[in-house]
């Protein structure tokens, strides 16, 4: 829908359901109202203004982000969110657990429009505060949330879409959200994965900063974001086919429940585990598939891990490492040549579940870009082996690639094969 007419449309039906929400008229269209959009607004009319026109003050930005936890993680994706908020016109904000914005970053015209509702250092973006927004939902419910145009409460806010996910402590405690927004035409299916990947990479950091090394037993930074080191317990390959192994020894597992393991692993960065709501979507989308057959699905899959799946909301509780969460986790922090040597190829390539082709798209593209503008010829060659009819990818090859450089000869044959298929 994103980019198109319908997203038009959409938008234009969401501001007819706020004015007949704010005006006390007919009941809204729940078919056009997401539950969660309409309880906030009920919270919030009680403190927001509809008509408020900027975010209140709560100052003492530059004191609170010199004594946030958060300020040293970020560093490690600081680029990474210049790049995108210049590159594809957001702004990107950090709030503490408050909903107080700490730090932000963004081009100049970003910037402008989001200052003019004090979407700045210092801004207050709570509920009480603020009313409906992404990042005073994704602090309420300890979920990533988007946000599009008219969802929010404000009417200044109508035309922005906003992405927000919360940052948690190696002990689960939410220490403060990270934002990603622009203008409503700009919404993006891959914006959310983008911003799940670089919170993966500031909760890896936090992990390291915060828990005390071992010499034995799991860590945190391994759980989130895998490490790159010695490799035991349960380890899932994801890339470019599917095998779990424990101890190096491989686990049999039918294809929808390596599924849901691989969900379930990329699920790390957004909060703790998954809902069966939201799991089901995720493999089944529209299908017409009975609650009893997922839960089947994941009672078998629970065993095959000697229990280590909590049963309410589907978490693993033992650590996994990844190699999918891997490729994103050095992607988040820079170490483009280690994503390239770490990618195996698409995800689960068999895979037709809705949220496994999310992530695949997600990966491939993050990567491919990555390599595209990387210097160097090592990372880009690695990933035109993979993807052998990527014209581009294969162009930019050569174009890095020293005259004698013995890897010439093979980037000239692919190149050759792109242009013949």
């Amino acid at each position: 829908m994103e980019g198109s007419q319908a997203l038009r449309r959409h938008r234009t039906n969401l501001e007819l359901e706020w004015a007949r929400w704010v005006q006390g008229g007919r009941p809204h269209d729940r078919e056009r109202l997401r539950k969660e959009i309409v309880d906030s607004w009920g919270r919030s009319i009680a403190t927001v203004r509809p008509e408020q026109d900027s975010a209140p003050e709560e100052g003492e930005a530059l004191q609170r982000w010199r004594a946030s936890p958060l300020r040293e993680p970020l560093a490690t994706v600081a680029d990474e969110l210049r790049g995108i908020a210049e590159d594809g016109g957001f702004i990107a904000a950090v709030t503490d657990e408050t909903g107080t914005i700490m730090w932000t970053c963004g081009g100049r015209v970003m910037r402008r429009r989001a200052e003019a509702v004090n979407f700045a250092p210092g801004g207050r973006w709570d509920e009480q505060a603020m009313g409906t927004n992404a990042l005073s939902l994704a602090l309420r419910t300890g979920r990533p949330t988007q946000v599009f145009s008219a969802e929010h409460l404000v009417r200044a806010l109508h035309g922005w879409v906003c992405y927000c996910a919360p940052i948690r402590s190696p002990g689960g405690r939410v220490l403060g959200v990270l934002d990603l927004s622009s203008t409503w035409e700009r919404s993006h299916p891959l914006a959310m994965p983008a911003l799940h990947t670089l919170v993966g990479a500031i909760e890896s950091r936090l992990a390291e900063r915060m828990s005390p090394p071992s010499a034995s037993g799991p860590s945190v930074q391994g759980f989130f974001a895998g490490g790159t080191g010695k490799k035991s317990g349960l380890r899932l390959r994801a890339l470019g086919g599917a095998e779990l192994t424990r101890d190096g020894v491989p686990l049999k597992l039918p294809p929808r429940q390596l599924e849901i393991l691989t969900l379930l692993a990329l699920s790390g960065p957004q909060g703790p585990g998954m809902s069966p709501e939201r799991l089901m979507d995720e493999l089944y989308g529209e299908r017409h598939v009975a609650a009893t057959t997922l839960k089947a699905e994941v009672s078998h899959l629970r065993r095959a891990l000697s229990g280590a799946l909590a049963t309410r909301r589907y978490e693993l509780t033992a650590p996994l490492d990844c190699d999918a969460v891997e490729v994103l986790a050095a992607l988040g922090a820079g170490r483009v040549e280690t994503a390239a040597r770490l990618y195996g190829g698409p995800l689960l390539p068999w895979s037709d579940a809705p949220g496994v082709r999310t992530w695949r798209e997600h990966i491939e593209v993050a990567l491919r870009e990555a390599v595209l503008r990387w210097p160097g010829p090592g990372p880009v060659f690695r990933f035109g082996e993979l993807h052998p009819y990527d014209l581009e990818i294969h162009e930019r090859t050569l174009a890095v690639l020293g005259a004698d450089d013995p890897r010439r000869a093979v980037a000239l044959a692919r190149h050759r094969t792109a242009r013949s298929d």
